[in-house]
Formats: structure tokens, C-alpha cells, sequence
């Protein structure tokens, strides 16, 4: 590191303390922004400041929560979400279809509409991208975080979560279905008046490992009146199906299919 003699730093120091922004001081004196970030730290633990980041967790402070918004991260976050929580690297992921350019915007939408404060970045991966939100406190809004996968372990929402899915139990559902569900269309054939007919029918699909996510998904799905059976495929008991043609208009307006 480059040596600077005292008197500068002491007035960079003294600069800061007036509320000067550390690009600002950097720029003004020709040091490295790094350099003057250093010099900060170090002044404050001089001083015995506790330095806590900046938030507008809605947990953490007084900010009023975007029910809206956070309904639907929460589908999201239980399906194909993941937070990282360790020293230095702090992050939620949601990781989306790349092809599906709308629900990529939609979770960094609702990643900012929760907490607008963090930044956001996008990671392309094979065949996705993983929208990311830089921030210790996603485990604040999310307490189901933990060791493991989540088919693995208990997922039981708090009472306070509860209620949001209550109050916003179709972004509830449109998060669960655009992260592990989506909208298909079957079809059969019918001998009718002895011709061979093709039918076709939309049907949505959802599918998760954990017995209490799909029991969180099955139980809101009750409460909207939308019909639902559970069926397995490749052997594999984990897919929820709405078939019938009214719960599917629901779904249809409510939820859609991911694009």
C-alpha cells in the first residue's frame, strides 16, 4: 500500500467525520477509494463506533411491508430460491429460466419492492440466470433458511408469513407455480360419431420434494376454491395437479404461465 504522510490522512479523516462521502474525499485528495475506506474503519474503531450497515429490513426497522410483493418472493424463495449466509457473502438467489425474460424482471421487481436498499445482480448459468440480492438480512423475511435442502427439513411459516399468505394468497401461489410449476397443455382422443377426435386442455403442475411446501401450496389453493389432486410421475409422488376447467380459469387469471 502506498504511504501517506500523517497530515493527509489526518485531514481525510477530518473530512469524513463532516459527512463527506468517501468518493468524494478520494477523489479530492487523488487517493484510492479503498485507501479511504481503510482510513474510516480505522477511525471508527478508534472512536469504539460500531458500524452497522445501512437497512430497510422490514423486520429489522419500522418499514412497512410490501405484502404484495413479499407473497410472491416467498413463492419464489421456496421454490427454486437459495440464501447464502456466511461471512463476507450474504445473498438471496432466484433462479429463473433464462428464456423467460418476464419472470427474471418480476423476481428482481419483487426483490426491490421487499428491500430496495440491497444491491441486485444477474449471474448467467447454464440455461439460467440467477438473479441475486446482496444482503444479510434476506434471512430476516425468510427464517427458513437453514442447513440443507428444504425438502430435507422442516418448513413451517411464522405467524406473521401466515398472514401475508392469507391477505395475498394469489401472489403466493403465482410465486410457487413461476418458480416449480408450470402450465401445460394435454390432450386425448375421442371416437365421436365414429370419427377420431384431438382434445386439448390446459392443466397446471406443480412440483416440489417437501411435503410442507406442497402442503403450503395445496392448503392456499382450499382456500381459493381451486380443485387439486396429487399424482405422481416417473414413480415420483411430488406433483400437484389442477385440471378441472373452472379451477383452471382461476388459475388462468389469477397466475398464468411463466414467460
Amino acid at each position: 500500500m502506498e504511504q501517506h504522510s500523517p497530515s493527509i490522512r489526518a485531514y481525510a479523516v477530518a473530512l469524513m467525520r463532516q459527512g463527506i462521502p468517501n468518493r468524494v474525499v478520494a477523489e479530492q485528495l487523488g487517493i484510492p477509494r479503498g485507501t479511504i475506506s481503510w482510513w474510516r474503519c480505522e477511525d471508527r474503531k478508534a472512536r469504539g463506533e460500531v458500524y452497522r450497515q445501512p437497512t430497510d429490513c422490514p423486520v429489522c426497522t419500522d418499514r412497512e411491508l410490501d405484502q404484495t410483493a413479499y407473497s410472491y418472493l416467498l413463492g419464489l424463495y421456496l421454490g427454486d430460491g437459495h440464501i447464502v449466509s456466511k461471512h463476507k457473502q450474504r445473498h438471496l438467489s432466484i433462479f429463473c429460466n433464462a428464456a423467460q425474460t418476464g419472470l427474471v424482471a418480476a423476481a428482481e421487481d419483487a426483490m426491490r419492492r421487499v428491500m430496495s436498499t440491497p444491491s441486485i445482480g444477474r449471474h448467467r448459468k447454464t440455461g439460467c440466470i440467477e438473479v441475486k440480492s446482496y444482503t444479510g438480512h434476506w434471512t430476516c423475511v425468510f427464517p427458513q433458511h437453514g442447513p440443507g435442502r428444504k425438502h430435507e427439513r422442516r418448513i413451517v411459516l411464522e405467524p406473521w408469513q401466515q398472514a401475508v399468505v392469507d391477505a395475498r394468497p394469489w401472489e403466493f401461489v403465482r410465486g410457487l407455480i413461476h418458480s416449480d410449476g408450470c402450465r401445460i397443455t394435454n390432450w386425448t382422443a375421442r371416437v365421436v360419431a365414429g370419427e377420431r377426435k384431438r382434445y386439448e386442455y390446459p392443466r397446471y403442475f406443480f412440483t416440489n420434494k417437501s411435503d410442507d411446501i406442497r402442503a403450503l401450496y395445496t392448503g392456499t389453493l382450499d382456500r381459493l376454491g381451486v380443485e387439486w389432486t396429487a399424482c405422481a410421475r416417473d414413480g415420483d409422488p411430488f406433483n400437484i395437479s389442477v385440471a378441472r376447467r373452472a379451477s383452471v380459469a382461476l388459475m388462468d387469471l389469477h397466475v398464468g404461465p411463466k414467460h
